[in-house]
């Protein structure tokens, strides 16, 4: 039976980092070096993955991946901090790449950040790469291990038969074997549970020891608990679900899960939110979802 295992954003680009920055980038000739310490002095914040690269045509050099589940408006803002920190920390120029893993809305994604204020600009330009965009194909061609547990959101993957294709390859590499659980993850996302479970061959209760399972759903109840101690117990732990299902549901369903809450913040006994909490990580849709609101209002 596989094990939860370290399924980081690094652990993934290590896997293959000289064909991950030649695909981000798009400069052919571009080879890795070492994956640096990201983590910048004057913001607690951690940019993902941080990596210094050679090439022939541009000399040495910085790249910053900053991969998103959702895309944020705040997002351009930040690739300019991130990107200054970086220069800063290191003294080399940087690429900065924003990889959004699944899709918010059908809003365009801007590439740039630009301010103007009294005629003094600011302008920073960084690559976007929406995996809903990128064929499949690419995942198994380069090869990109990387992308193989990405494969049930990738152009072309949502179907049974290229997922199969993707857990196999993942279940003969040792190296790779570990990625299973985000594999499976990301199937939840495109295929009902029941049929991730035949195709992974291991029960759901698995999924939830994934490090990214429990990541996404532990982010609202973590910031729940901090409003808790100021709060009031009682209060506290309301707020605490609210924040769970909250950002359950736009980790889940994007902004049509999140037109549920103004139903789910009537919901005020602690048991009938914790069961809704629950129902998100197996409902496969959001009429499902909606089933179960309807029991628990009554």
């Amino acid at each position: 039976m596989i094990k939860p295992a370290d399924v980081s954003t690094k652990r993934l680009i290590s896997l293959a980092p000289d064909n991950w920055v030649k695909w981000v980038t798009q400069i052919p000739d571009i080879v890795a070096g070492e994956i640096l310490n990201s983590e910048f002095q004057w913001i607690s914040r951690e940019s993902d993955v941080l990596i210094r690269v050679e090439s022939p045509q541009h000399g040495k050099f910085l790249v910053l991946n900053e991969l998103q589940l959702r895309y944020k408006p705040e997002m351009p803002r930040r690739m300019r901090a991130y990107t200054a920190l970086a220069e800063e920390k290191y003294n080399l120029p940087t690429y900065p790449v924003l990889i959004n893993i699944l899709k918010a809305s059908d809003a365009e994604i801007p590439t740039s950040y630009a301010s103007n204020i009294a005629g003094l600009r600011a302008i920073q330009d960084y690559r976007v790469i929406n995996l809903w965009e990128v064929d499949v194909n690419i995942a198994f061609a380069q090869p990109l291990p990387s992308l193989l547990p990405f494969v049930p959101i990738l152009k072309g993957g949502d179907n049974e038969s290229t997922i199969r294709d993707a857990l196999r390859i993942l279940r003969a590499d040792e190296q790779l074997n570990q990625l299973e659980t985000v594999l499976g993850f990301f199937a939840t996302f495109v295929l009902d549970s029941a049929i991730v479970q035949q195709i992974l061959r291991w029960d759901m209760a698995l999924l939830e020891q994934s490090p990214w399972y429990q990541e996404i759903f532990s982010k609202g109840e973590e910031r729940g608990e901090a409003r808790g101690e100021a709060r009031g117990e009682l209060r506290g732990r309301k707020e605490e679900l609210y924040s769970g299902i909250e950002l359950a549901l736009e980790i889940k369903f994007g902004n049509q899960g999140l037109e549920l809450m103004p139903i789910i913040s009537q919901i005020t006994d602690l048991q009938k939110l914790k069961a809704i909490q629950q129902a998100i990580k197996t409902v496969n849709t959001v009429n499902e979802l909606q089933q179960v609101l309807s029991t628990n209002l009554t």
